[in-house]
């Protein structure tokens, strides 16, 4: 063999990268970790310095002194027009030179441990690599709030938990099958009224001939969820893209104003009083989670495991490979034999009972009334499930912790109705930086960088089915 040619062969794996030239990135200048004029003024750079910069300006006003009916325009004048708005702009232009230096590095060190990236990654899969990070993780969710203040274990558990076991039910629907459901909340209010009609005889005016205990109307919320989510999605799954979102958009509309109007039998807009909570007495031993937060999360932290786990066998299931075909290209799966409408009604059923259970464990913890069961409470639990990862289990709950915690810190600082700038802020940045999410699955790692390889379309790729851990 010629040296021509066996020098035109490709290097073995694991074998040390060649030196690249003076264009490279792999010689001297490791990886091209300078930052060049032609990659920080790109059009894709530019593009991304105008929104932070217009994300600056955004909070500038935001943050500033609040206008009037007389002076409409003194929130911009003294918030725009004036040099408080100057720290705001350093810290956009500094963000976006931090993610371009970060793209870069990121490249270098790609080159650079490209040859032994593939062992390690072998080695991490065969080791238990995951298995002890979810040990880790859930280390830290047992430990954490031990060393956190009350109020913090309250929203720990009313809204950290609530919401992470919600997005993991509107997970299925929307990471798994693929169907975007924006009244997911309306089944999350069944499990709470549901739980205040068998549990308490003053809860609501109308109510049951017997009091049921919390944990027995567990599978009665669930049975209930479910068979609204199939009476909801019969008519409607037929449906695809944004006319399936708008529907289910109308459906959790019409439950709101039902709980809202109808006072006879949800007692309206004062809410549900007097749900007692979770207790058990088994064989002499009785407990009951009163309103000290700490045994209502531990329990919730179990569910939320146990979910997950089960969720975790579905994935890697013939019905989340189902799923997945359908997701990717539904008349192709249709075509090669998949039931499409039934294995969308169990998306539906399946996310819908989740979030009935979770509307029990909400309803016995707290008072309730509809605006718990808002329009923005459902839009918040997709962007849960965006912003940790479509189909990631552990994405999800990061998600669900992370908006969570911006909340918790906004609470004292900003009003209620400003707050969703800030999550819509947040949200922006991450689909612009990080379309996949903060923890995103495999197969959703994977195609988006085949689309950013020009690869097909991130949303449409006709791969096979890779298996579920996040």
């Amino acid at each position: 063999m010629s040296a021509a040619t066996s020098s035109a062969r490709p290097p073995r794996a694991g074998a040390p990268l060649p030196p690249a030239g003076p264009g490279g990135g792999s010689g001297g200048d490791p990886a091209g970790a300078s930052l060049r004029p032609a990659v920080l003024f790109s059009p894709a750079r530019l593009r991304q310095l105008g929104v932070l910069l217009l994300v600056g300006v955004l909070a500038a006003v935001v943050t500033g002194p609040a206008g009037g009916s007389d002076k409409p325009l003194k929130a911009f004048q003294d918030s725009v027009l004036d040099a408080r708005i100057l720290p705001y702009l350093g810290l956009a232009a500094a963000l976006w030179i931090v993610l371009a230096l970060g793209v870069e590095l990121r490249g270098a060190a790609g080159r650079l441990t490209a040859g032994i990236r593939g062992p390690v990654s072998a080695a991490y899969a065969t080791r238990g690599g995951p298995i002890a990070l979810n040990l880790a993780l859930l280390a830290v969710a047992i430990i954490a709030p031990l060393v956190v203040s009350t109020a913090a274990q309250q929203s720990m558990v009313n809204d950290i938990g609530i919401y992470a076991l919600l997005a993991l039910g509107l997970n299925v629907v929307v990471g798994y099958a693929g169907l975007l459901d924006l009244g997911y909340i309306a089944f999350f209010a069944i499990g709470a009224y549901a739980t205040a009609y068998f549990t308490s005889q003053t809860a609501m005016p109308w109510h049951a001939p017997f009091v049921l205990n919390p944990f027995f109307v567990f599978p009665i919320a669930l049975v209930l969820a479910a068979l609204a989510g199939v009476v909801l999605g019969a008519p409607t799954l037929r449906l695809r893209g944004d006319y399936l979102a708008i529907v289910t958009l109308g459906f959790g509309e019409i439950i709101h104003l039902i709980a809202n109007n109808a006072d006879n039998i949800t007692n309206g807009a004062r809410g549900a009083f007097g749900v007692p909570h979770l207790s058990i007495n088994l064989l002499g031993l009785g407990y009951e989670w009163g309103i000290d937060p700490l045994p209502y999360y531990y329990l919730l932290l179990a569910i939320i495991v146990g979910v997950m786990i089960a969720f975790g066998r579905l994935e890697r299931s013939r019905i989340g490979r189902a799923w997945a075909a359908i997701r990717e290209d539904e008349i192709a799966a249709e075509a090669t034999g998949v039931a499409t409408l039934r294995m969308k009604l169990l998306a539906f059923a399946i996310g819908a009972s989740v979030s009935g259970f979770a509307g029990v464990l909400f309803a016995s913890k707290q008072f309730f009334n509809p605006q718990s069961f808002s329009l923005q409470a459902s839009f918040f639990v997709v962007a849960v499930v965006i912003f940790g990862g479509m189909g990631s289990r552990l994405g999800v709950v990061v998600g669900a912790v992370v908006l969570q915690g911006i909340a918790f810190y906004l609470r004292d600082k900003v009003p209620p109705a400003d707050r969703y700038i800030y999550f819509g802020a947040v949200i922006v940045i991450m689909m612009i930086f990080r379309p996949q999410g903060l923890v995103p699955s495999r197969r959703r790692r994977r195609e988006i960088q085949l689309a950013e390889a020009g690869i097909g379309a991130a949303d449409s790729l006709g791969a096979a089915p890779t298996g579920g851990k996040p």
